[in-house]
């Protein structure tokens, strides 16, 4: 499957921005999916993942209670929606699809998306 991820841009600190990410070439039913972020320079850091089921989605501590994931299938669609932003958000952030859940979690997905950039001004 292919991804594209999009949404990203400059918001103030406590501001809102919805990311999506666009699959095509396989239906996004069979995925699980994910966002990760990434600061030049430091690794990869798991943000949320939401499984084939959509039910109880994993969300990583320092952005839980502010990111929401969510998919839309029929869609083909997955989102990001982050509110109360702050400065350490800043990060390119990036979807990713595997048919193995685990993968995702770990970040080892097959299938990611070009990243799009977030930055949180303070």
């Amino acid at each position: 499957v292919q991804l594209q991820a999009c949404g990203g841009g400059l918001v103030q600190a406590g501001g809102c921005l919805r990311l999506s990410c666009a699959a095509s070439g396989r239906t996004v039913g069979i995925y699980h999916m994910g966002w990760f972020r990434q600061v030049p320079g430091k690794e990869r850091e798991f943000v949320a993942t939401i499984s084939v089921s959509g039910r109880t989605p994993d969300i990583a501590d320092s952005v839980k209670g502010r990111f929401t994931i969510s998919r839309d299938d029929a869609k083909n669609m997955l989102y990001l929606q982050m509110s109360s932003l702050k400065p350490e958000d800043t990060a390119v952030y990036y979807c990713a699809a595997d048919s193995n859940y685990r993968k995702v979690v770990a970040g080892y997905s097959d299938s990611w998306g070009q990243g799009t950039l977030v930055t949180v001004s303070s």
